[in-house]
């Protein structure tokens, strides 16, 4: 079985760890940024199969780096799902809007994170 490589975005080291966790234990490999900056940075040389993006974070905010992979052709390709504590309506339309595939607000189920990510790669 293929091992899906999905980077968790998030400038919480903490959230980054508790999902990192549980996707390693659904047998994911993780690879991990910090910063909006970051993950700009490690996809196009990383590519992950998926990414997990906070939106709230201190240099670019997850819309803008969701915006700028789904406008570049060699990442545009790669499924964003928007993992945010934003649980208002119209932060999901934005997220939605800017590219993303999904939404999941925080607090979250990590193993239902698990079996959803799963779902949406097979959809692939």
């Amino acid at each position: 079985m293929k091992k899906y490589k999905v980077m968790i975005v998030d400038d919480e080291p903490d959230i980054v760890r508790l999902v990192k966790i549980s996707l390693e234990m659904a047998n994911f490999e993780v690879v991990e940024a910090f910063s909006g900056q970051e993950a700009l940075e490690k996809v196009p040389e990383i590519k992950p199969d998926m990414i997990l993006l906070d939106i709230m974070m201190p240099d670019i905010n997850g819309f803008e780096v969701c915006k700028r992979l789904k406008a570049d052709s060699k990442t545009k390709h790669i499924p964003v799902i928007m993992l945010t504590a934003k649980g208002q309506r119209g932060d999901a339309e934005q997220g939605l809007k800017e590219g993303a595939d999904d939404y999941i607000i925080k607090p979250f189920d990590p193993y239902e994170l698990g079996e959803q990510i799963l779902e949406m790669l097979k959809k692939e």
